[in-house]
């Protein structure tokens, strides 16, 4: 089976990408000649775009994989959209961040992931649920690590960020980031890079790798809530299911044949993760309906070491 590269892709139309993360973006490839089925993704540490997958959070495990498509939405669903981002925005604002937060410790990500891979020039398929762990650098200064052994990733270094780069995603740069709404949409806009698919498509992606594999300080990430309220094209989707099998209410958009979802719980509105869906049969092998990438954070803190687990 080849797995595909984590590393940095301009964020555009992407998917998921099987060992991806956020901080894994240290560099900025090409998009592939290749209508990408893989997407860039972040993590704390990048706001870049890694070849990557469709992300498609939402089967429960005994499921088959597939969901019915949900069509796009009209203004009605996008004011639903604008008033549930409105309550995940007020419940972000009230997260328990763990206090003291010091240089030199890590943020700590455990979550259940299921990446699209490709054997050769066969059709892509999706692999199976597994764990993937990482180790994000506080400050930035170190290497993050991943350990996703499904994927060959066993305790992998990543690369450091570049120091005064505006699209770091460490937790020190993130907390210098707009705590206003219209500042951190321009933020936003700037940060998700120029793709082949469309900018609110890059925007949207850029959300959803920040949401999960990142540590938002909680003013900033309210605001980056309330500005996905203007991102066109975003609707409701009143039950999800995340790669934990856990039910949440999502916010989704339909781009390239695909429909990325980001997951929360109903009533604390926490993020939960994420799940991709073909809506129509796509070139590389995926039929309508089917679940193409999907991952659930089980777990988010933060440790002293690299490689320390809770």
């Amino acid at each position: 089976m080849n797995h595909l590269p984590e590393r940095d892709l301009p964020p555009g139309r992407h998917r998921l990408l099987k060992e991806h993360l956020m901080t894994e973006i240290r560099q900025e490839f090409p998009a592939p000649a290749r209508r990408p089925w893989l997407r860039p993704a972040l993590v704390a540490g990048a706001v870049a775009a890694v070849t990557a997958v469709t992300l498609a959070v939402g089967v429960p495990f005994g499921s088959g994989g597939s969901t019915p498509p949900t069509a796009a939405p009209g203004a009605s669903a996008t004011q639903t959209a604008a008033a549930l981002l409105e309550d995940i925005a007020l419940a972000a604002e009230h997260a328990d961040v763990p206090r003291d937060i010091r240089d030199g410790q890590f943020v700590y990500i455990k979550s259940k992931v299921a990446w699209t891979s490709q054997d050769g020039d066969g059709p892509a398929k999706l692999d199976p649920i597994h764990q993937r762990e990482v180790w994000l650098p506080v400050d930035g200064k170190e290497q993050g690590m991943v350990h996703e052994p499904f994927s060959r990733s066993e305790h992998l270094l990543l690369e450091k960020e570049t120091p005064g780069n505006a699209r770091n995603t460490n937790y020190r740069h993130l907390q210098t980031l707009p705590t206003d709404p219209d500042k951190m949409y321009d933020w936003l806009v700037r940060a998700s890079g120029d793709g082949s698919g469309s900018k609110d498509e890059a925007n949207f992606v850029l959300v959803g790798d920040l949401a999960r594999e990142s540590l938002m300080p909680p003013a900033q990430a309210a605001a980056l809530y309330r500005a996905a309220a203007r991102i066109s094209g975003v609707f409701v989707i009143d039950d999800a299911v995340d790669a934990a099998g856990r039910h949440g209410v999502a916010v989704a958009r339909v781009d390239d044949g695909e429909r990325r979802e980001l997951i929360f719980d109903k009533k604390t509105k926490e993020f939960l993760g994420e799940r991709e869906v073909a809506v129509e049969d796509l070139p590389w092998g995926f039929e309508k309906g089917d679940v193409t990438a999907r991952t659930a954070v089980l777990e988010r803190t933060v440790v002293d070491k690299r490689g320390e687990r809770p």
